[in-house]
């Protein structure tokens, strides 16, 4: 349930709306962030009213966990009360939902529940990884350290994914625009070529029988024309579900580019999880099982999930991770190298933690380069759109003449008959 709390500054007499996620009055004051000068009215949000609410409000996002745990590890290291440390993050936060668990979480702490518990109430925010660092942070009096680490890879995760998702805007641009133009011709040329060569009853070419089908559908039911519009705001809303699917992850694993940039911030993001479980005291089977259930890509989730199995069998990690290097791709021998180094060495977090930054720093340059990088493909979808509206609209033009003149022309006739 929504709660709509209204604030009154007792001072000023200014008024402000925060929308928090919770089904209890005092949790969505706690979830505001009320200030001892402030006058609050709490009004549930019910029906058709919450439902509008849910789909424009703030969604969580990887902003809210960063700040929210950066927030926490900040009160924590100055021995700041747990509860009022996260009810300190009420006004950090922005989204509904992160408003409404920071109230809840603190609630359910003064009621007596550890940290880790109180958060796994909310798994759908919260992963397995962030779960079992907390956990592991409780059980070796870290946590602040840990919510410190959460913090710190949250950001660098986040400003990687800002940066890939400003080089995409231009192809996604030329993409909206590609169709525009398809629904133009469909309304405006196509149906002058369809009638031109329907009265000579001429066969057309299959790029232009494709145009004209599309012409006649958008012209009888032209509510179509939203279709294309509706199919791609749905691709990129559910583009999470999507990629979840095991074939469409091996089919983006092999594209060239976008493949090398998902690779990478899997791997990232993966060997990153295994450094922070391992230096915040969680047992390697324990943080290989996690990683693998984590990971953001299906060849990285069989890449754990088999080093685990090793482990278990008694070989070490550097020998588990060269068995199992295929999966890694290119960089499987390389990063085979630097676990033997942490064998020898005994600095498997050190080592690990450099992996990460290695594939962070990658990722960092391609982001930064990210519209040189897609440009050439920008460049071949727009030249294949362009390529197929031109062949399917001028192709029947060059040959107009042989069909007018399918038994040669006049000229050609008369030096027969001499």
């Amino acid at each position: 349930m929504l709660k709509k709390v209204t604030l009154t500054n007792v001072n000023t007499g200014r008024k402000s709306l925060i929308v928090v996620d919770t089904s209890d009055d005092e949790r969505a004051l706690v979830g505001a962030g009320k200030a001892p000068n402030e006058l609050a009215k709490v009004v549930s949000v019910i029906g058709l009213d919450e439902s509008v609410h849910r789909l424009t409000a703030k969604r969580p996002n990887m902003e809210d966990r960063v700040a929210m745990f950066g927030g926490l590890a900040r009160c924590l290291d100055r021995n700041i009360a747990t509860i009022k440390s996260f009810q300190l993050q009420a006004n950090r936060v922005k989204s509904p939902r992160y408003k409404g668990l920071v109230a809840e979480v603190a609630a359910d702490i003064a009621s007596g529940e550890k940290v880790s518990d109180a958060l796994g109430r909310h798994g759908d925010v919260f992963g397995e990884d962030v779960l079992a660092l907390v956990r592991a942070g409780e059980e070796a009096g870290r946590l602040p350290e840990v919510c410190s680490q959460i913090a710190r890879a949250q950001r660098k995760s986040m400003r990687i994914i800002k940066k890939l998702k400003t080089g995409l805007i231009y192809p996604g641009i030329v993409l909206v625009l590609g169709v525009g133009v398809i629904i133009t011709m469909s309304y405006t040329l196509v149906p002058a070529v369809s009638r031109l060569y329907g009265d000579f009853g001429a066969n057309l070419p299959f790029a232009t029988q494709v145009m004209m089908g599309i012409s006649n559908a958008l012209i009888h039911y032209p509510y179509l024309v939203a279709l294309p519009f509706i199919g791609l705001y749905m691709f990129f809303k559910n583009w999470g579900k999507i990629y979840r699917n095991p074939t469409v992850q091996k089919m983006v694993a092999g594209l060239p580019t976008i493949g090398g940039i998902i690779r990478k911030s899997a791997a990232a993001l993966s060997f990153r999880t295994l450094s922070m479980l391992l230096e915040a005291g969680v047992r390697i089977d324990t943080g290989l099982r996690i990683t693998a259930e984590s990971a953001p890509h299906l060849y990285y989730r069989e890449f754990f999930a088999r080093v685990r199995n090793h482990v278990a069998e008694g070989l070490g990690l550097h020998e588990s991770f060269l068995m199992e290097s295929h999966w890694l791709g290119d960089d499987g021998r390389n990063i085979c190298g630097i676990m033997e180094t942490s064998a020898e060495t005994g600095n498997a977090n050190d080592m690990l933690n450099e992996i990460a930054e290695d594939y962070e720093e990658e990722l960092d340059i391609i982001s930064n380069q990210i519209e040189k990088i897609l440009e050439p493909i920008t460049i071949c979808i727009l030249g294949a759109l362009v390529g197929f509206l031109i062949y399917a609209i001028y192709s029947p033009i060059f040959s107009l003449g042989d069909v007018v003149l399918p038994n040669g022309s006049p000229a050609k006739s008369k030096n027969v008959g001499h």
